[in-house]
């Protein structure tokens, strides 16, 4: 019997593809997304020095919306990462969906951050 493979381990082989062509710096940090069945999760990282410059998750103390696991807490965690992103001067990201498909929640944050002021 053909088992098919795990979903995540096909995400992370796709993410490693569009990572052979993403390269987050100093100047322009990658936004990466990561997505689990009840968070999400955004960080900005300068590849260059190996470092993450800001975060923001459904976690966050500072975190307020009703539920974690859906589109709401996306646009919330997507303004949030863009004001952090912005309080540290950095305007212009790469936006990286790490391996996801660009809609649902994805494509909130992404949409929330770009409306909150960041550049991608």
């Amino acid at each position: 019997m053909i088992t098919k493979p795990d979903k995540n381990v096909v995400r992370k082989k796709r993410h490693l593809r569009v990572r052979k062509n993403l390269f987050g710096t100093a100047e322009r940090p990658r936004l990466n997304v990561f997505r689990s069945s009840k968070h999400i999760y955004a960080q900005l990282i300068d590849d260059v020095n190996g470092v993450t410059l800001a975060s923001a998750s459904t976690v966050d103390k500072e975190f307020s919306a009703e539920g974690t696991g859906n589109t709401e807490a996306a646009k919330v965690v997507g303004a949030l990462i863009a004001k952090r992103a912005i309080d540290n001067g950095h305007k212009n990201v790469v936006f990286d969906r790490g391996g996801y498909l660009y809609h649902g929640r994805v494509k909130a944050l992404a949409d929330a951050a770009r409306e909150a002021g960041l550049e991608f």
